[in-house]
């Protein structure tokens, strides 16, 4: 039997608020291959920093997730980690 992968994309977004408009689209059009997305921002009870980190949990075919990467590192101010798991 073949193992299975467990891909979890880390995003780091500078200046969220006018990068959300690129990301959001890319989340959409991949949203099927999306199990898990969780948004993290600072803030301080007033403001909210311009800065966020999203963690996705991908499921189903990889090639699609490598399309998802791909797509994101196309953003300009977004840095992308990846991890990939056996199970």
């Amino acid at each position: 039997m073949a193992s299975k992968e467990i891909w979890v994309l880390g995003i780091h977004i500078s200046d969220r608020v006018r990068k959300i408009n690129l990301i959001q689209p890319i989340l959409t059009k991949f949203g099927c291959s999306i199990k898990t997305r969780l948004g993290l921002h600072g803030t301080d009870g007033a403001d909210c920093s311009p800065n966020g980190l999203m963690i996705l949990e991908l499921s189903g075919d990889p090639k699609e997730f490598v399309k998802l990467e791909n797509e994101l590192l196309l953003i300009e101010g977004l840095e992308v980690k990846k991890m990939v798991f056996q199970e």
